[in-house]
């Protein structure tokens, strides 16, 4: 299948493009900034179907509204109409359609081309009315707010923010290629208008102190809720903006004759996660929880854990290696501890069930 991507090197046309090359049977087809007329044309009798997402929306000129917006659509419509091609068409547009501005009526304009397309030969059209879209490869300070910030703060600039409850709509520029190729593989008839999902709301205001937050995590190691909407799309395109001598960074580390204790991350929720080492022959722990618990994983060496039953004395011994990987749990009202048996340095991963409170520890000192 070829297809041929208008914009391909604008924003959403970038993440799309990689998208398809990404399928073995995709052929991208290239319209871009400067190319002609005659290779425009040349594309559309290759193409079997077109993703028009180029546009202006900063222009020198107002004009350039309706030669871009307008004009070029008209040039795609007519090229399709004189091939007597039943092209898909897929065009990008936005909800400025319904403003009454010169940028708002050209897009407004380019979907009533799109639609005369259908209703005179019936080509498949599809015209979305996006909102704003946000992710990687934004330009900042030109049209996306999240962009801006997400650079701004990843680089250590101010934001400036006139009304921090300004309410935004937004999606996520992953959903908007979804539905691009989910409609692609479902042929259809005449025009459609389909939406993109989820759109997202938030204030001008809530957006800072969010991609404020994900700066934030680095220090305190303290992970926003990432794994889902919103907060995922948002904290993906905030990493994304991180200059390269950004893409690492120190975390504590605490060392003794035993060996060192690094914490890693830490969640609202959901407990932290930490690795620790031991010498040969040394033994970590010596205490009981009543109510946090912990997994410990032996990623290196070899380690005994015992365990002692804090009413019944009852004793218990295992021994893990890191050649075969095996997580260990600590039961609250059984005191633990873990001695590297091996002849080499011991390394183990740890996630407990919640962040360590030095007020309240629940970590009682008790030999097993």
């Amino acid at each position: 299948m070829r297809v041929l991507v208008t914009g391909a090197n604008g924003f959403i046309g970038k993440n799309l493009v990689l998208r398809l090359c990404e399928e073995t049977d995709t052929e991208v087809l290239f319209f871009v900034r400067g190319d002609s007329y005659a290779h425009l044309q040349a594309a559309l009798v290759l193409a079997d179907a077109v993703i028009h997402l180029a546009g202006e929306n900063r222009p020198a000129s107002p004009d350039d509204y309706e030669t871009v917006n307008v004009g070029l659509t008209r040039q795609i419509c007519d090229g399709l109409r004189n091939l007597a091609k039943s092209t898909p068409l897929l065009l990008a547009s936005s909800t400025h359609a319904e403003l009454d501005t010169p940028y708002g009526r050209s897009k407004l304009a380019a979907e009533q081309v799109v639609a005369q397309l259908a209703s005179d030969i019936g080509n498949p059209v599809a015209i979305y009315r996006l909102p704003s879209v946000f992710g990687k490869w934004c330009k900042p300070n030109y049209n996306s707010v999240v962009a801006t910030f997400c650079h701004n703060k990843a680089n250590d600039l101010p934001v400036h923010i006139n009304d921090v409850n300004a309410r935004i709509s937004l999606v996520y520029v992953d959903d908007v290629v979804n539905v691009f190729l989910s409609l692609l593989a479902s042929p259809w008839t005449g025009q459609v208008r389909p939406v993109v999902q989820p759109e997202y709301s938030i204030t001008l205001g809530e957006l800072s102190a969010q991609i404020e937050a994900f700066k934030n995590c680095r220090g305190n190691l303290l992970s926003e809720r990432v794994g889902t909407g919103l907060t995922r799309a948002l904290y993906a395109t905030y990493v994304s903006y991180l200059p390269k001598e950004k893409f690492a960074y120190e975390v504590p580390a605490y060392g003794d004759e035993r060996g060192v204790f690094v914490e890693m991350l830490k969640t609202p929720d959901a407990g932290q996660f930490s690795f620790f080492t031991a010498h040969p022959g040394i033994t970590r722990g010596g205490h009981y929880h009543n109510t946090k618990t912990e997994k410990f994983l032996v990623i290196k060496g070899k380690a005994r854990f015992d365990f002692r039953h804090m009413l019944t004395n009852e004793v218990y011994h295992l021994e893990t290696d890191g050649a075969k990987p095996q997580v260990v749990d600590t039961v609250p009202g059984w005191t633990h501890d873990i001695t590297n048996v091996g002849e080499e340095e011991m390394v183990v991963m740890l996630w407990a069930n919640e962040i360590f409170d030095r007020a309240n520890p629940d970590t009682i000192t008790s030999k097993v």
